[in-house]
């Protein structure tokens, strides 16, 4: 556990948006809301992008609701796309709320909330911070052989195609400063699945971002469904290449 003093490093005045996509996690969602306002981040705020869930996910949102008022849910007609529910969540805070930090992060407890002081400390001196399974420090939990090398090539892949020197380009645990969010057009960002995290990386490189890392600990899923599959890992090696050319 992280000393309480260290949660401290905001002043009231700043705020920050915790970003996150959901789709079928009913029961990991209540999960990550406690943990996130344990944090007790002096104005924290946690917007939900929920996908229209079968399972019900985005009533479970509402009934959070209910008890944090720095909770907001954006209800989508159907399942869109991680990209486009970023995309959609930025657009909103940028245009309405304007925080000064947005952190973007998987609702299904991959990524740990503790992390999220460490983030905001390095966002001070960065434009964007990635938090990164592949620099020391980093590791992934409970995954099998195939799905380590499947990250692992894709990574390194992505890294020789665009030209970049960052270690982990396909996570998604991310802290961005609002004054270069900004600077990105939203609305040129072609992907719409996982590839989305590289894209966004490497548009935030080719704009002169200064971009970070911090090492986390990336921990599979207990409950409900992982998203990842084969399709997903053809589509991100094809979609890297179209990056490389598109003007």
């Amino acid at each position: 556990m992280i000393p309480d003093t260290e949660y401290l490093i905001l002043d009231t005045m700043t705020r920050v948006y915790v970003v996150t996509p959901t789709y079928n996690e009913k029961d990991n969602l209540p999960i990550l809301v406690e943990r996130i306002f344990a944090l007790k981040i002096p104005d924290l705020h946690l917007m939900v992008v929920d996908d229209n869930s079968p399972d019900g996910t985005g009533k479970v949102a509402d009934e959070l609701r209910q008890k944090y008022s720095a909770l907001t849910v954006i209800h989508r007609e159907k399942k869109s796309g991680l990209g486009t529910a970023y995309v959609e969540a930025f657009k909103t805070l940028l245009h309405v709320v304007v925080p000064d930090f947005i952190i973007q992060m998987d609702a299904d407890l991959s990524h740990d909330p503790e992390v999220i002081p460490a983030m905001l400390e390095k966002i001070r001196d960065c434009d964007v911070v990635l938090g990164s399974r592949y620099i020391p420090g980093g590791k992934t939990v409970n995954w099998d052989f195939f799905r380590k090398m499947i990250s692992r090539f894709g990574n390194i892949y992505a890294r020789i195609i665009l030209g970049l020197p960052y270690h982990d380009l396909t996570g998604g645990f991310k802290c961005w400063r609002k004054d270069f969010l900004k600077k990105m057009n939203l609305e040129k960002l072609s992907s719409v699945g996982y590839n989305f995290q590289i894209e966004t990386t490497y548009l935030a490189h080719k704009l002169g971002a200064k971009i970070c890392e911090i090492p986390i600990t990336f921990t599979e899923r207990k409950v409900g469904t992982s998203k990842f599959s084969l399709m997903i890992t053809l589509e991100a090696f094809w979609k890297v290449l179209t990056l490389r050319f598109k003007k």
